[in-house]
């Protein structure tokens, strides 16, 4: 099958569980169903692995800048103004946290330390797939980070439905 016509196959797949995931209402949705329809057809080993065009990468990791750098508003400045002292505790805490779980995991399981360490760094999939991929490990990390964003994009919203109404009646 033509690089083209295989290529288009998988952006379908990823197109159409990405519509399909919206009408779940969990956050971050057509990503996750984009994700799941594009692996499941590459999973299936029936097509060859999609064959980007030279300069596409680029130009998507160019395109996921521009939507996150856009969500980057005065707001958020305003915001972190506030809020630096818990931006910067987190930070340094899910930053270490990854550094020990992905060593930790690396040598208890006996996996490549890149992929344990990219695979548990506290970034978001697009990012750390894109990260990995430089390593020569970007597929690994993808499923690790799927596997952790899949997880947390289905329990995180129920945990704080749980938790909020009890955090609001305290004093």
């Amino acid at each position: 099958m033509p690089p083209l016509a295989t290529l288009l196959i998988y952006a379908l797949a990823g197109t159409t569980m990405g519509l399909l995931a919206l009408r779940t209402g969990i956050p971050a949705a057509p990503l996750a169903g984009a994700l799941l329809g594009a692996g499941i057809v590459s999973m299936s080993g029936r097509l060859e692995v999609a064959a980007w065009p030279t300069g596409t990468r680029t130009a998507l990791e160019i395109g996921i800048g521009v939507v996150i750098g856009t969500s980057l508003t005065r707001a958020s400045l305003e915001q972190l103004q506030e809020l630096w002292r818990p931006a910067i505790l987190i930070t340094v805490t899910l930053v270490m946290t990854g550094l020990v779980v992905g060593l930790w995991t690396s040598r208890l399981l006996g996996i490549d330390p890149v992929v344990a360490l990219l695979g548990a760094a506290p970034g978001g999939i697009s990012g750390m797939s894109l990260v990995g991929a430089d390593f020569g490990v970007g597929a690994a990390v993808a499923a690790l980070h799927a596997v952790r964003l899949i997880t947390v994009l289905l329990v995180l919203p129920l945990v704080v439905k749980l938790l909020a109404p009890l955090a609001l009646s305290k004093p």
